[in-house]
């Protein structure tokens, strides 16, 4: 059954403040609430009055709170893959979804944490999805197994994103008192009891980094690896020419660093 309000219930007329409203204009400003206040700033009386409208007038755009999330989860996904055109590398182009859906997820840390294990069922999510399962056949995976792989890989992302993203809605205080215990707390344990850690004490500050590129690039080389086999030659046929990047290389273009942001 359809979530979407029908289009003759919609407000027409300006709000009490000069407002057209819209249900871009709703989304907009929900997400505006949720990154200044939090999660607990969405209710239809605060949104209201950021709108200058009475919260019933929102009941014509949204059947109610959990129904905006859903479309503020899509708007999300919406602005993420905004101009996303895959390329011939179907692995290439899994990796740069990923990068994107992270990206997303920063931009908007604190809704993240709403949005990240919901079913949006709406355009931009189902296009998204359309895609990645493109891709997966387009590698030669069979429906069924390019089903559950997607299902595999966009489960590994959403979860590493929505991690770095509520490490990003910490308040600052926090996320540094977090970085430095790698170094006040891990780095001074006493190598009698801690033999590991102190085999790796040199590289313990970098684990406050992220680590979703690690986890991206394992996955598609497993992805990689279960290709058809008709495929993978295929491929290595390909890279007779200019070499292609392999699944641990940056990708230009991207802009999302590997480290968690401070």
């Amino acid at each position: 059954m359809s979530t979407r309000v029908p289009q003759e219930r919609r407000r027409r007329r300006p709000t009490r403040s000069g407002v057209l409203l819209s249900e871009d204009l709703i989304v907009a400003t929900a997400l505006r609430l949720i990154g200044e206040h939090g999660p607990e700033a969405l209710s239809v009386r605060r949104l209201g009055a950021a709108l200058g409208c009475d919260p019933s007038a929102l009941y014509r755009y949204f059947h109610g709170t959990d129904d905006l999330v859903l479309a503020i989860a899509d708007r999300i996904i919406g602005d993420a893959m905004a101009g996303f055109v895959p390329g011939d590398d179907w692995v290439a182009a899994l990796r740069e979804m990923a990068l994107r859906v992270r990206a997303g997820y920063l931009a908007h840390p604190r809704a993240a944490a709403l949005a990240a294990h919901r079913v949006t069922r709406r355009r931009n999510e189902i296009q998204a999805v359309e895609t990645g399962i493109g891709l997966l056949l387009s590698a030669g995976f069979e429906p069924a197994r390019a089903a559950r792989l997607y299902l595999a890989f966009i489960d590994t992302v959403l979860s590493h994103a929505a991690a770095d993203a509520a490490f990003e809605a910490l308040p600052r205080e926090r996320r540094e008192a977090d970085h430095r215990a790698w170094r006040n707390v891990y780095q001074g344990l006493d190598p009698a009891t801690h033999p590991a850690l102190t085999a790796i004490r040199p590289e313990l500050p970098g684990m406050a980094d992220s680590s979703f590129e690690e986890a991206v690039d394992l996955m598609l080389e497993a992805l990689a690896a279960r290709a058809p086999v008709e495929r993978r030659e295929a491929g290595d046929a390909d890279r007779l020419g200019p070499p292609r990047p392999s699944p641990g290389d940056r990708h230009p273009g991207i802009g999302v660093p590997g480290a968690r942001p401070r």
